[in-house]
């Protein structure tokens, strides 16, 4: 997935003769904290915050005083997970796609981010979330896949994040293709990966499933 996919087709630039006003008014009205501002030639001339705004002298302000230091951007041919990281490393609620010229092409929004993620995981497919833990030294995906495939289910997706240096474990969350994953759960810990959390094997509604996915990520 490109990050020119995931373009939010609707959210506007706002302009560098903008003032604070206005730019506060628009961040209001598309529910961030953050909105790329571009020059009259289309050139992205950086990102402006809700809490620099909130410091400006008055609102009649023009925010081009308020724009310092080096535009940050994501170019349009990267993956989404360099969107994501650069979201994190800055904490921005946006983020401004620029090609190699500084030419402004949109944004992300951090909840599109996570849109495409929870597409990739495929949460809109009946199914559970395992979410578990092995040593880094027994972890292979080959294996794992194979001994779920050998138990009539399938990994519709996998993310693995590296290990933890207290423990030395891999996290890995499954997707799965069926809701009763009593009997996979059993030959996974029998293989050595520790099951520590387990979603969607009620009748959930995926809004809600989602949500509780996303509450143990933050953990």
């Amino acid at each position: 997935m490109k990050v020119r996919d995931a373009i939010h087709p609707t959210t506007p630039a706002l302009q560098t003769t903008d003032t604070v006003e206005d730019a506060l008014g628009l961040l209001m009205e598309h529910h961030v904290r953050h909105l790329p501002a571009v020059e009259e030639d289309g050139r992205l001339a950086g990102v402006i915050s809700e809490d620099r705004l909130m410091d400006a002298e008055g609102p009649k302000s023009p925010i081009d005083s308020l724009l310092i230091g080096r535009p940050v951007s994501v170019p349009p041919e990267v993956h989404i997970f360099d969107a994501a990281r650069t979201m994190v490393k800055h904490d921005l609620s946006t983020v401004p796609v620029a090609d190699s010229d500084g030419q402004y092409l949109g944004l992300l929004r951090r909840h599109d981010v996570f849109d495409k993620f929870a597409q990739m995981l495929s949460t809109r497919q009946s199914g559970a979330i395992l979410a578990l833990e092995v040593d880094s030294r027994d972890y292979s995906l080959a294996k794992l896949v194979h001994v779920i495939e050998q138990n009539d289910a399938k990994a519709l997706a996998v993310a693995s994040e590296f290990p933890d240096e207290s423990t030395g474990n891999v996290r890995v969350t499954l997707k799965l293709n069926v809701k009763d994953t009593s009997r996979v759960r059993h030959v996974l810990e029998h293989n050595g990966y520790q099951v520590v959390a387990s979603f969607g094997e009620e009748d959930e509604e995926l809004e809600e499933l989602v949500e509780e996915f996303v509450r143990y990520l933050e953990v």
